[in-house]
């Protein structure tokens, strides 16, 4: 099974990759820039928004996991609305060729404010333009392939702990802090309970997803659990021996960030016993 992975080469799509080429697939991985990624991949320096025919140019893949998107950390980015058309267009010219699944990674920031476990039933509200074109790009994506009989799967990621300096999350802020030399990082309150998972594990989440097709449609990557915010950031300082201090209250909470939120992990569980179990090759493909 040939799997396409777009935006591979950024900080997400490096590990993705690797961990689908350690399950024993064949990947191809698309981005502007490929220095980074796992030599064992098909690597090809490409817009995919520029290229006409990207199931023939791509080597026609069986699977489409698209984690292509520019500035997701930067919530209010016009680029969000802006590429919107881009995103659409070419998962619209995927699902009309011969890729029998499609998956793209979502966000929580898809839902909007709410409190509790997220499943696949809960309503969206987005409350930013990142939200907003995500969640706008999961229905298109949804709708295109229940008229052309593809697998559909939305991978809706939670918060990421690492400590590469090359990510956007705080824990990537505060590594990057540490190697400039500094001894403390301005913080909310973080009094708030979010859904956090290790960057390996949501690799390794992502790839047994894509490498099956029993279990499909909204799928959270996630840990299942909520934890509060400054309880977390505390504990990866310790697991990485940093020497720097928060301080607390520096800045505001974002008002459209939920006081306690988390993924309910139940598909998620499911994917990796079956894995364990019984590896699912690609047979007859079911879809949503």
């Amino acid at each position: 099974m040939k799997i396409l992975v777009t935006g591979a080469n950024g900080y997400l799509g490096q590990g993705i990759v690797r961990s689908i080429l350690d399950l024993g697939y064949e990947v191809v991985a698309s981005d502007y820039a490929v220095q980074n990624i796992d030599d064992r991949a098909i690597r090809l320096a490409s817009n995919i928004f520029e290229i006409q025919n990207p199931y023939v140019y791509f080597g026609e893949p069986h699977v489409l996991l698209h984690l292509a998107w520019r500035d997701g950390f930067i919530h209010y980015s016009d680029s969000h609305i802006m590429d919107l058309p881009k995103h659409y267009a070419f998962i619209q010219t995927m699902a009309q060729s011969g890729v029998k699944a499609i998956s793209v990674m979502g966000s929580m920031h898809e839902i909007g404010f709410f409190e509790g476990s997220i499943d696949e039933i809960t309503p969206c509200n987005p409350e930013s333009f990142y939200g907003i074109a995500k969640n706008a790009l999961r229905e298109v994506t949804k709708l295109y392939c229940r008229q052309n009989d593809k697998v559909f799967q939305w991978l809706r990621g939670y918060y990421i702990v690492g400590n590469s300096k090359f990510g956007s999350s705080i824990f990537s802020k505060i590594t990057s802090a540490v190697e400039e030399g500094k001894r403390t990082f301005p913080f909310t309150k973080g009094l708030n309970q979010f859904d956090f998972i290790d960057y390996e594990d949501f690799c390794n989440q992502v790839a047994a997803t894509v490498t099956q097709n029993q279990i499909n449609g909204i799928i959270n990557i996630c840990s299942g659990r909520p934890e509060k915010l400054s309880d977390r950031v505390e504990r990866f300082i310790r697991e990485n021996g940093y020497d720097i201090k928060l301080e607390y209250g520096a800045f505001p909470d974002r008002p459209y960030d939920s006081k306690a939120v988390w993924g309910n992990s139940n598909k998620i569980e499911k994917i990796l016993k079956n894995r364990l179990t019984a590896p699912i090759r690609y047979g007859n493909l079911r879809r949503i």
